[in-house]
């Protein structure tokens, strides 16, 4: 909950609405909704002995955790292997707009390979692989999990997991506008938190708070997402070493054929005390034995 609340206040915005049921004008009042906002990351780094920055992904995000975003981008796109390699980052830009930039400047040892990065400059909240330069520019480096039954989760744990996620959406109470990605211990403990208006932004900025604490891989940790799994969240997931993903929603075809490739156990539709296997099923225990 505490994590939750750190940002609510970048997360929020109110309207005036006007309430309408079956035909009838119910009420105007106000209405909190999620903040939508672009944000340019941009990568600085030395060139032939000189520092360049360039930008490198605009993004629609929701305010807040943007260093944790733009890292966890870095990270899952396969720009960045350890978090020793980043010097330091801040927002910039011209007032009032600055908190919309944000610069991530690495050590001068680091060689950027710009073909990872080969994307239009522009994405929405909602894609996370939308403006790919080619196919190729899909594979980010993610390797498979080496082992397929570690670690263990049971049933029980796994049925807890949606309704300890809504319990600490404070921002999603208030607005339904936000997407979120938790990450969770074999026994159901949440160890973070993270929303956005994007699927692949709120999983950015989890798995960059992660890597920036030197806590990846996560090999031994459950990815909770609030809404239906897709592609790019299986890689970003692989890419974190994170072996069991669960999702409320359903899965796309190509998720699963991922979480195939990298040996993930892939749950879809966790919720009202039940959900799908569609990879991995040997690291879900169905009683409370040992």
């Amino acid at each position: 909950m505490a994590e939750a609340a750190r940002t609510i206040k970048a997360h929020k915005f109110e309207a005036n609405v006007w309430r309408i049921a079956g035909g009838d004008l119910i009420k105007s009042e106000t209405d909190v909704l999620a903040i939508e906002e672009p944000l340019e990351i941009r990568l600085g780094f030395v060139q032939n002995g000189k520092f360049k920055h360039q930008s490198i992904s605009i993004t629609m995000r929701t305010p807040g955790d943007d260093f944790d975003l733009a890292i966890g981008f870095l990270f899952t796109e396969g720009v960045l292997r350890s978090n020793d390699q980043v010097q330091a980052f801040k927002h910039c830009g011209k007032f009032p707009n600055n908190h919309n930039t944000v610069r991530i400047d690495l050590q001068p040892n680091v060689e950027i390979d710009f073909k990872r990065l080969e994307r239009s400059s522009y994405m929405t909240s909602s894609c996370g692989v939308c403006g790919k330069g080619s196919l190729e520019a899909l594979a980010t480096g993610a390797k498979a999990i080496a082992q397929t039954d570690f670690p263990m989760v049971s049933a029980k744990i796994i049925n807890q997991l949606p309704e300890k996620l809504r319990a600490s959406q404070a921002v999603f109470e208030e607005t339904g506008g936000l997407h979120a990605s938790a990450i969770f211990d074999s026994e159901g403990n949440m160890i973070a938190l993270r929303e956005d208006v994007g699927r692949h932004n709120a999983l950015d900025k989890v798995i960059g708070a992660q890597f920036m604490a030197n806590k990846l891989p996560l090999s031994d940790k459950i990815l909770f997402l609030s809404g239906r799994a897709s592609f790019e969240l299986i890689q970003k997931a692989a890419m974190a070493g994170i072996p069991i993903v669960c999702a409320v929603g359903a899965p796309s075809s190509l998720a699963v054929d991922a979480a195939k490739e990298f040996n993930i156990t892939l749950l879809g539709f966790v919720r009202d005390n039940r959900f799908n296997v569609y990879t991995g099923i040997e690291r879900v225990r169905f009683d409370d034995r040992d």
